[in-house]
């Protein structure tokens, strides 16, 4: 039996907001008021409390979700089993023989020929930091072609933002459903379970894997309350639970490996919560780019929608930026993003279209990293084209591709620099940039 909180009359439904105290019920009265764990549930359930941050975060960073459900989650797991999940790696995974300095390129990764899983369809392109300690992040490209059947995931280890480029992907989480295609975003807690199934496939995306602290919206500044990602755009699923008396895997990531416990049930067994600690779902094309309307072409952190803090004020752990369709106004100024190598480390991925700095190479479902204090840039077509274009008000159009920003180096695995359709003549898009220098005053 599967039963959900209805929203306008409908089963699936999502409140709206970010980081909201929210409650959500699928059954009437299942939800206790006026405390969080009375002697007696209603409905003979159990209370139990999922916790995202330390019990003594500050008030505005703590996170935590009551949940009401059938049978504890101690149910849900009994001995465990090592397993091997041999493309999903985690950091530190610094393979000798690979060269992680360098400015890399892939096209799209082919989807396979088996049926593969959530789970073993998960292929890591770059890992960050520690997991173990908890810092940095990896980077993965998801290929997945069949539903998890009676098969759950959750990783002790870190959040997951997915970030899909083909296909519809379901998340039946243990708080709701979350129901997933390309344009739209899903952040995945730490520690929760759920099951992921196919709508319509094959599919493929990308993943940033957040050891650190969670992602939040980052801070506006003088741009003031409004633009960038609104808080009300974010969805929560409302409250669904499976009541399944099924054999059932669950399969566990925790430093960084993998283990499986066999148990009699469906573990999404939630049937109402309250908190502020859940799964959520975001649509990119309701991200409104702020930039600039005179001249110069601001830095790329004005286009976060998603920022993970570090220890260090104002260096992120992880930031997602997006780059999507928008007008380009800016006077007697280079257009496109300059050439730089700064102190992040940035990995792209191409959603659809065309990216304004690589017109050419860089196809949608492809990705490239460039390493901390690496330099790079436009490549010729797009330097000579912004450098002569006439200055006309420009739509930039059906375009639109993210990064995946680090303050941590990161390093290739040995499948990105030997099966991943790599571009090895990448590095050669700079070649044919001319030296124009001419000493004479006042020339340009």
């Amino acid at each position: 039996m599967v039963r959900a909180a209805t929203v306008n009359g409908t089963v699936e439904g999502y409140m709206p907001g970010f980081g909201n105290d929210f409650e959500t019920e699928a059954l009437p009265g299942a939800l206790p008021q006026g405390q969080n764990s009375p002697q007696k549930c209603n409905y003979g359930l159990y209370a139990e409390q999922l916790s995202g941050t330390a019990f003594t975060a500050p008030r505005g960073q703590n996170e935590r979700t009551w949940c009401y459900r059938i049978r504890p989650s101690v149910k849900h797991t009994t001995r465990f089993t090592k397993i091997d999940v041999p493309f999903w790696k985690s950091a530190p995974n610094i393979v000798d023989d690979v060269i992680s300095l360098g400015q890399y390129r892939w096209d799209p990764v082919p989807h396979a020929d088996e049926p593969l899983t959530w789970v073993t369809g998960m292929r890591t392109a770059t890992t960050a930091g520690d997991v173990n300690t908890q810092t940095g992040m990896a980077s993965h490209i998801y290929l997945v072609t069949r539903s998890m059947v009676d098969e759950y995931f959750f990783s002790a280890d870190s959040e997951l933002l997915v970030v899909p480029q083909e296909g519809r992907l379901r998340f039946c989480t243990e708080l709701g459903i979350i129901d997933l295609e390309p344009k739209e975003i899903a952040i995945l807690p730490r520690g929760l379970v759920y099951r992921v199934e196919v709508l319509e496939g094959p599919c493929r995306g990308f993943v940033c894997e957040n050891y650190g602290q969670k992602f939040d919206l980052p801070n506006r500044g003088p741009i003031g309350a409004n633009c960038l990602a609104n808080p009300r755009d974010f969805k929560t699923p409302v409250a669904a639970f499976e009541d399944r008396e099924v054999p059932s895997t669950v399969i566990i990531k925790w430093c960084g490996q993998f283990h499986e416990t066999k148990i009699g049930h469906s573990p999404l067994d939630v049937v109402a919560w309250h908190g502020n600690y859940a799964p959520c779902k975001y649509d990119l094309r309701t991200y409104s780019p702020v930039g600039a309307i005179l001249f110069d072409h601001p830095d790329p952190s004005i286009f976060t929608v998603l920022t993970a803090p570090s220890g260090v004020e104002g260096t992120a752990n992880i930031d997602f930026v997006l780059f999507r369709e928008r007008w380009m106004v800016a006077e007697h100024s280079f257009r496109p993003p300059w050439y730089h190598k700064n102190i992040m480390s940035e990995l792209m991925g191409n959603i659809y279209g065309i990216y304004d700095a690589k017109p050419k190479g860089f196809v949608p479902g492809g990705m490239s990293l460039h390493n901390c204090m690496l330099p790079h840039g436009p490549d010729r077509n797009a330097f000579e084209g912004a450098s002569n274009a006439e200055l006309k008000p420009e739509k930039l159009d059906e375009t639109m591709s993210f990064m995946f920003e680090t303050r941590f180096p990161q390093h290739l695995t040995e499948w990105a620099a030997t099966s991943a359709p790599l571009q090895d003549d990448y590095i050669d898009c700079w070649d044919s940039l001319e030296k124009k220098f001419d000493g004479t005053p006042g020339v340009k």
